[in-house]
């Protein structure tokens, strides 16, 4: 068994035009990059980046909450999240950071681009000089996309507009579109003169740059949350808030395919292969799941297996239905400690907080005295974790019913206690 184990870690990813799945994450996949030599790279809730070139991925450690954007920059890779930094990769030093999370990253020859819903974007030029913010634009943005030159940098915000920047100048020179509904993507097809948008409700829109004429594109599914352009700019993938992806003809401007992506949940990722004949999408699974492209036979979902926390509420008791709720999304019970956003909870009744290995805790965490046990549990749901440990990742949240707390503690004492 152990030398199938090492073949499946040392084999190449599959070739284009097959399904298959990259797993490893241990929460859900926020974003997807493709590199011109067949390396891909995922960004996910449970702190981590991915990069594949085989089905076993090398992992780049360091972010301090969700990694929301990846990008590959010639040798570099750089990505950005929900701890408000930008970091460059190998290393993974920050390069730039924001006053908000940032969920959207561009690249081009000169500048990296950060999206942040702090209201501004950020131009960090990749040779270390000094960096630009633009804005405000009074309200969190979104998306942001360079022109193929990388003179001009177009971005999308949550108050309905498109702007298009002067990169040199940092200035506004353009706002291309403003309505009411918050625009969550764009693609910019340079090339072919046309930019492409996802709104809040559920429509795609064409923006013809040479007309200003604009086409609409919906199956009255909301919202679009991930976009994609292929290589050939031929094909443009759509992925909504309930888990379809419907692929865009963009030759004759007609909708060519639409299928369920997921078994439940949204599409947040998409991007095609490099050579144009996959289409990987990422969701609330902890898997990317990647389809060819002509395929039209039913498609394998993605979520085949649910997280905890898509349970039906009914099947569990009320301690478990609490973890389900706050807590699995980012920690795991099981001995083996599986990738999530936090450490495994497996022998947690004892355990000094911050000292569990291999994990990379807060300095608030590290340098702690609490030893985690029903009264100190207890604490940090009634409290929250921001007011019971102020400077832990941990996000804010707190359950306020003393019952719900205590039969999380007793659901916790018996799920993590060790089988011996």
């Amino acid at each position: 068994m152990r030398w199938l184990i090492l073949a499946l870690a040392l084999a190449p990813l599959p070739a284009s035009a097959e399904f298959f799945t990259l797993k490893g994450h241990g929460g859900p996949i926020m974003s997807i990059a493709t590199a011109p030599d067949g390396r891909i790279a995922t960004a996910s809730f449970d702190n981590s980046v991915g990069i594949w070139t085989r089905q076993n991925p090398e992992w780049l450690e360091g972010h301090e909450a969700a990694v929301n954007s990846v990008v590959f920059n010639g040798t570099a890779i750089y990505s950005a999240g929900d701890d408000f930094t930008l970091r460059r990769w190998p290393g993974g030093e920050i390069v730039g950071q924001h006053k908000g999370k940032i969920v959207g990253l561009a690249a081009s020859k000169t500048h990296i681009a950060t999206a942040s819903w702090d209201g501004t974007i950020g131009l960090w030029p990749v040779d270390g000089s000094e960096p630009k913010l633009l804005g405000p634009t009074g309200s969190g943005v979104n998306a942001v996309e360079f022109t193929a030159d990388g003179s001009q940098l177009f971005s999308a915000g949550v108050d309905g507009s498109v702007r298009v920047w002067d990169v040199i100048s940092g200035q506004e020179v353009d706002r291309l579109v403003e309505h009411g509904f918050g625009v969550n993507e764009l693609v910019l097809n340079s090339a072919d003169n046309w930019i492409a948008y996802g709104a809040v409700d559920g429509v795609t829109r064409i923006l013809d740059m040479t007309n200003r004429q604009v086409r609409d594109f919906t199956l009255d599914r909301r919202p679009i949350l991930a976009l994609a352009l292929s290589p050939d700019r031929s094909l443009l993938a759509v992925g909504d808030g309930e888990g379809h992806i419907m692929v865009i003809d963009t030759l004759n401007w007609r909708i060519a395919q639409d299928f369920r992506a997921t078994l439940r949940g949204p599409v947040w990722a998409l991007a095609f292969s490099t050579d144009g004949r996959n289409i990987h999408a990422g969701g609330i699974d902890e898997a990317m799941y990647s389809w060819p492209v002509s395929t039209s036979e039913d498609r394998e979902q993605m979520a085949a297996n649910e997280p905890s926390f898509l349970k039906n509420p009914d099947d569990m008791g009320n301690g478990e239905r609490q973890f389900a709720r706050k807590c699995s999304i980012c920690h795991n019970l099981a001995p083996n400690g599986q990738r999530r956003a936090g450490p495994t909870l497996h022998g947690i009744f004892g355990r000094k907080a911050g000292t569990l290995p291999d994990y990379l805790y807060s300095y608030t965490l590290q340098n702690s005295d609490i030893i985690w046990d029903e009264e100190t549990i207890n604490a940090l749901f009634d409290e929250g974790p921001d007011h019971y440990i102020p400077g832990s990742k941990m996000p804010m949240q707190r359950i306020t019913g003393s019952q719900d707390r205590n039969d999380l503690v007793t659901f916790l004492r018996r799920a993590t206690a060790s089988k011996n």
